[in-house]
């Protein structure tokens, strides 16, 4: 039987997305979903990179779809994020305010987890719960 010891790491997977308007998604994220803006680079109404930070670690990169990204080939409004948070009801509630789309409700699973799942208004669905994973 082998032990893991438990080390505070660096956060090493970002979770990539593309956006047609980058600065609006940007502004979603920020203002209703939590994040914290940390990076924003590009001209005009294009963003070649954006870095959005998750209060507790993490976080998640996007920028505008145009030819040559890396990203070209992914389409906007693409993706599913899981987000770690001790706070799914007050989250959920500010998606509710903002007019947001729930996809699936705040309710407790049997597993043990808190959450709910919503949209961004360009369709990448985001979901947030108390679970962790296993320790």
């Amino acid at each position: 039987m082998t032990s893991k010891k438990s080390t505070k790491t660096r956060t090493t997977i970002w979770p990539t997305l593309n956006y047609n308007d980058a600065h609006a998604a940007i502004g979603y994220l920020v203002d209703v979903l939590g994040f914290v803006e940390k990076a924003v680079y590009g001209e005009g109404d294009r963003v070649d990179h954006a870095e959005l930070l998750w209060p507790t670690g993490g976080g998640v990169m996007l920028g505008s779809v145009r030819e040559g990204s890396a990203l070209c080939g992914l389409p906007p409004g693409v993706g599913s994020v899981y987000i770690v948070t001790d706070e799914p009801d007050a989250i959920h509630a500010r998606v509710v305010s903002a007019g947001g789309d729930v996809t699936q409700g705040l309710r407790d699973e049997d597993y043990g987890s808190r959450g709910f799942t919503c949209r961004d208004p360009e369709g990448v669905h985001w979901s947030f719960g108390t679970y962790a994973g296993t320790q």
